[in-house]
């Protein structure tokens, strides 16, 4: 990671970890309020997006993230999402149930998240896992 790339200062940066489902319904809310804001929707292991999504790309996304993580992260806590500032965040980690590892950051190699949502625009991420099939055509469904 060049360190001088904003997007790597950002992803490095301080953020909260969303504990609760009740906390994720709330970030979720703050990013519909501005789903026009310029978010761009990246999957980690997919080619960085170059263009910011619309409102009603975010919204599906949102909607169908928020689907996919209750349904794969069978728990009565959320714990999967980080976000720089829960009310008015510009940038989102959303890592894949399937591929936690050591979220939080404490091993010498955590794994990177399966999502970023953020306002600045995205560098490559590298994670060194195989992404399954499975996870691949959810996201290239999301923009057929």
């Amino acid at each position: 990671m060049n360190d001088n790339h904003p997007f790597y200062t950002a992803y490095r940066g301080r953020f909260s970890n969303l504990l609760s489902w009740e906390q994720l319904d709330g970030l979720w809310l703050a990013v519909r309020r501005r789903a026009d804001a310029g978010w761009y929707l990246y999957a980690v292991g997919e080619v960085p997006p170059t263009r910011r999504a619309d409102a009603a790309e975010v919204e599906r996304f949102v909607a169908e993230l928020d689907t996919l993580l209750r349904r794969d992260h069978d728990e009565d806590y959320c714990g999967i999402v980080y976000a720089d500032a829960p009310a008015e965040p510009t940038f989102i980690k959303i890592f894949d149930p399937h591929h936690l590892g050591s979220s939080c950051g404490s091993s010498k190699n955590p794994p990177a998240p399966g999502w970023v949502m953020s306002l600045i625009p995205p560098a490559p991420l590298e994670d060194g896992r195989i992404i399954p099939n499975n996870r691949k055509r959810w996201w290239q469904q999301l923009w057929d």
